[in-house]
């Protein structure tokens, strides 16, 4: 999608950090974009932004996006004051930190039903409308580093953002031929409020394995937020993505020695024995795929 001016957009967790840069880039490109938030301080945040900027046209919608029939609700009225979405971000997200056998079933059911849930229901709620509807659309979900490689414990938090990653792999496999694009978009360190997500915990969730505050919060240590990416800097490179329909975006060359590292450990886990040709031909049907090395 090379052309964003005049569409619609749609964006979860857009009230704050990497979301609310996406917006703010997105706006800025000449789209009308509805974004979700949950706490009314980043609403007000960000709506003073875009108070001082009324050029651009933005839409909030209070959701929770574990909430499906608030979600159906939401595509329902973005169609009816804006138009049919064409680019669909889901970046909503929360996290803890931690060792994994001190999570709780709680831990678990909260972090993968925003992470991971929030993003099915993105996609069970807007992918039918935007293919029925033919227009050109993109789909970008928000990932992490730690949905590519094990980065300290997190494991919570990367069990959800791995998920994110092999989900959205799949989808664009079957939007091939199609004209829906797909990216995931796995950023590192981005100034945001993630350390705050704890706050907007739902009660029946509240139990925790996590005893300090600062890690049930998902805090990261002050030095990463001091030099975090600006998360306007974030949805730059979430746009350029899009119109270049790149599967990965990534936006933090810190991280390339340690994915190659990861890589170079998959390629030497692979048995050093001559393919059975009789096996090998009864599944070649799984042994490709085009978006990996033809970038469809």
């Amino acid at each position: 999608m090379k052309n964003l001016g005049g569409k619609v957009a749609f964006v979860t967790g857009g009230s704050s950090g990497i979301g609310l840069g996406i917006v703010k880039v997105l706006a800025a490109e000449g789209m009308s974009v509805a974004f979700t938030y949950r706490r009314r301080a980043h609403l007000e945040e960000a709506m003073a932004y875009f108070r001082e900027n009324p050029q651009l046209k933005v839409h909030p919608l209070e959701l929770d996006v574990v909430d499906r029939a608030a979600f159906a609700r939401a595509a329902e009225e973005t169609e009816r004051r804006l138009g049919p979405v064409q680019v669909l971000v889901s970046n909503a997200g929360v996290g803890v930190h931690g060792l994994i056998e001190h999570a709780t079933y709680e831990d678990w059911d909260w972090v993968l039903g925003v992470n991971l849930g929030g993003v099915v229901n993105a996609l069970v709620t807007f992918l039918p409308r935007m293919i029925a509807s033919g227009l050109e659309g993109h789909v970008v979900n928000v990932s992490s580093m730690g949905g590519i490689a094990a980065l300290g414990s997190v494991g919570v938090y990367a069990a959800s953002k791995f998920a994110v990653v092999g989900l959205t792999e799949a989808l664009r496999t079957d939007m091939i031929g199609r004209n829906i694009g797909v990216s995931v978009y796995c950023p590192g360190p981005v100034k945001s409020h993630i350390a705050e997500s704890g706050q907007g915990r739902p009660e029946h969730l509240a139990r925790t394995g996590y005893s300090s505050p600062q890690l049930e919060k998902g805090a990261p240590p002050p030095a990463m937020m001091l030099h975090a990416m600006d998360a306007v800097v974030a949805g730059q490179h979430v746009v350029r993505g899009i119109r270049a329909n790149a599967l990965y975006i990534l936006s933090h060359p810190e991280f390339r020695d340690v994915l190659a590292a990861r890589n170079a450990c998959l390629l030497a886990a692979v048995p050093n024995e001559p393919i059975d040709e009789a096996r090998a031909e009864s599944i070649r049907w799984i042994l490709s795929n085009p978006i990996y090395d033809q970038g469809a």
